[in-house]
């Protein structure tokens, strides 16, 4: 068999692929519906094993470059990216979202995969194995830890004093259709605000297209600061997919804790309006969608802050 393999250059690539594809995706559903885990197992060592795997089952057999492995690596990748959409796993934008990072480590991995099978191939399965095993251990180890609240602030100055600014705070009507292609794309928006009740104990509904945040006030200080929690949130997007993709990591994954407005009045008469979200997500590593929920966050404050302006302008 192996002579076989060795004699048919292109077969043996599709079979290293193919093997590790089969792995990956049961890795895959094994950390995000049983483990219940979207972390570094998930999007570092698994992105490595991609890269890794093809390269040590061709290189055992037949000697493989280091271009051939990278090339590997990256067919790899974006079958599984594909399989992951196919079989409604996850949907087109969280694709994209994760590839840069995912091709950060299949790349790694391949280059692992490399310099092992060709200093010490003695070791190459032994390290697969390993690698394969690691993957859901990690999962499990990971899982529970306490994840860090994070604040984003954004900032506008609008020419209005404090008073007819709070107005538009409070609530304010429907917004125009987004043109930013994030939004375009199912990250979801705020469309409208409204308020039931006034001051400490009133609930207010900033309303988006997959369904309202609930918000109740914890800070009524007119006209400076309105602070409220977050009760109840809608699903931060919703999937671009050939199916009704409804993934794990859009329920409790993203969680936004509360809010602040607060208005600061100028000495030219304007009021400078700050938006904060306080939030945390349970996806690591951290620091790389931090970058993502960071950049979504003031896209949405800065269609709010932006309505509020030329509301309050008018």
């Amino acid at each position: 068999m192996k002579k076989v393999l060795a004699e048919n250059k292109n077969k043996l690539s599709w079979i290293a692929i193919g093997i590790t594809l089969v792995i990956s995706i049961l890795l895959s559903i094994i950390g995000i519906y049983w483990i219940e885990d979207y972390g570094i197992a998930i999007f570092i060592l698994l992105p490595l094993y991609l890269g890794f795997s093809p390269t040590i089952i061709y290189g055992k057999i037949l000697p493989i470059s280091k271009n051939q492995s990278w090339r590997f690596g990256l067919i790899t990748l974006s079958l599984y990216a594909f399989c992951l959409i196919l079989m409604a796993i996850e949907g087109l934008i969280c694709v994209i979202m994760a590839f840069p990072i995912a091709m950060l480590f299949v790349w790694l991995g391949s280059l692992s995969g490399y310099l092992l099978i060709n200093k010490k191939p003695s070791n190459a399965l032994k390290s697969m194995i390993l690698l394969i095993m690691l993957i859901p251990t990690l999962g499990f180890i990971e899982r529970d830890n306490e994840p860090t609240l994070n604040s984003v602030i954004t900032k506008i100055e609008i020419n209005a004093d404090t008073d007819k600014v709070w107005k538009n705070v409070v609530e304010f009507p429907r917004l125009k259709e987004p043109k930013e292609l994030i939004f375009k794309a199912g990250i979801a928006y705020p469309i409208d605000a409204n308020i039931k009740g006034k001051g400490i104990g009133a609930i207010r509904y900033c309303n988006f297209t997959t369904g309202s945040f609930i918000e109740p006030i914890t800070n009524w200080n007119e006209p400076h600061i309105l602070q409220f929690d977050v009760v109840q949130q809608p699903e931060p997007m919703k999937e671009l997919s050939f199916w009704n993709v409804d993934s794990p990591h859009l329920h409790d994954y993203f969680v936004s804790v509360k809010g602040q407005f607060k208005l600061i009045k100028l000495p030219n008469g304007n009021t400078l309006l700050e938006g904060t979200t306080w939030y945390y997500h349970d996806i690591k590593p951290e620091f790389y969608w931090q970058l993502w929920s960071e950049y979504i966050i003031h896209k949405i404050h800065y269609r709010v802050l932006n309505h509020i302006k030329t509301n309050s302008e008018k």
